[in-house]
């Protein structure tokens, strides 16, 4: 389960077999401490969805919308044309909802972000 935003847009293609695919970055935030100050890191994970749900976001998730994925990890391994081995890690979506985000302070005054319904 993964929570984050779209880091791009999404891209969509036919496999030669004539499947739907869309593949798009999510980026997502967290805090961690480095030499005792407070940074915000940013990972990005790749994410793609087949078929149907592909269809869905193609017509619903550009660059910038949150999201909440469900999946699994899928590990891949390619030879280029040079004869390089070459590795990817994809979260294989089998569930997305779309979040609306907004700002809310809690008592420290720290901005959170809350799911609006």
């Amino acid at each position: 389960m993964l929570m984050g935003h779209l880091a791009a847009d999404t891209e969509m293609r036919q496999t030669k077999t004539g499947k739907s695919v869309a593949n798009f970055p999510i980026a997502i935030n967290r805090t961690v401490k480095s030499d005792g100050e407070k940074v915000e890191v940013t990972d990005f994970h790749r994410v793609v969805a087949w078929e149907g749900l592909a269809k869905i976001c193609e017509k619903y998730l550009i660059k910038g919308t949150g999201v909440y994925i469900d999946g699994r990890i899928m590990n891949h391994s390619f030879d280029d044309s040079d004869g390089k081995k070459h590795y990817r890690t994809e979260v294989v979506a089998d569930n997305i909802n779309i979040i609306k985000w907004k700002k809310a302070k809690n008592g420290d005054g720290e901005v959170q972000l809350e799911e609006v319904e």
